[in-house]
């Protein structure tokens, strides 16, 4: 049995996991799935991993799932936390010392999206964080998921995170994995690929669906998560 430690990202909650979470534990697994203290203007970093720890307890060895700006999380976590994989999931991939908010521009965001904004026939103007969310968000989910996640509304984001260093002095040495959404208008599949490479030196495994892809796609994530929890657990 493998414990699958699925940590959101910014905006979100332990929600944005409701579709994988089942089928991993159909399939025989743990999973445990914290929410982050996204609201508290006071909480940085070891914050959000201290959720992660308090919520894993004595769990262990697990992997690690960080979707989007989970991604800066689950690393910290993981010098806490016995860990056999880091699996990061459509995610902002971080450098130590950089901040959230400055990541959009050293990564080069603006030119990766306004890249595939063209090659998609859309007004790069709708595809950013603030943006249309039916067009970055939702556009390949169905009307009543949508409607549900309008029903519930998105989990309150303080911005102080963003303004904030990446504590992380190096990345630790655990085997890392970069999952990409196919069809994520958010961070586009070349963009997500060259973080990788860049910044992590992996291949980029690929999952169709769009950002919110845990959502849109639950099986296939699923189905990713576990392969590559095996390979890890029969290396």
């Amino acid at each position: 049995m493998t414990t699958f430690v699925l940590v959101h990202g910014a905006s979100s909650d332990h929600r944005y996991w409701s579709r994988v979470a089942p089928l991993l534990v159909a399939s025989g697994h743990d999973v445990v799935a914290p929410d982050l203290p996204l609201a508290d203007d006071t909480a940085g970093f070891a914050q959000y991993a201290d959720a992660v720890v308090k919520a894993v307890g004595t769990r262990g060895p697990v992997v690690l799932v960080g979707q989007s700006m989970g991604a800066f999380t689950v690393p910290l976590a993981a010098r806490r936390i016995p860990t056999k994989l880091l699996i990061l999931l459509a995610p902002m991939v971080p450098m130590p010392g950089e901040t959230a908010g400055a990541w959009w521009t050293t990564t080069g965001h603006r030119a990766a999206v306004e890249a595939h904004a063209a090659e998609l026939g859309l007004d790069p103007a709708r595809l950013d964080p603030v943006g249309d969310p039916w067009t970055t968000f939702f556009h390949d989910l169905s009307p009543d998921l949508v409607a549900e996640l309008e029903s519930a509304g998105a989990p309150v984001q303080s911005g102080a995170v963003f303004g904030l260093p990446y504590p992380l002095e190096r990345w630790p040495d655990v085997p890392t994995r970069v999952v990409a959404a196919r069809d994520d208008r958010l961070f586009p599949l070349p963009f997500v690929r060259r973080l990788a490479s860049e910044r992590l030196r992996v291949q980029t495994e690929v999952v169709p669906g769009g950002h919110l892809v845990a959502l849109g796609h639950p099986q296939e994530v699923a189905t990713t998560l576990l392969r590559l929890a095996g390979e890890i657990g029969s290396g």
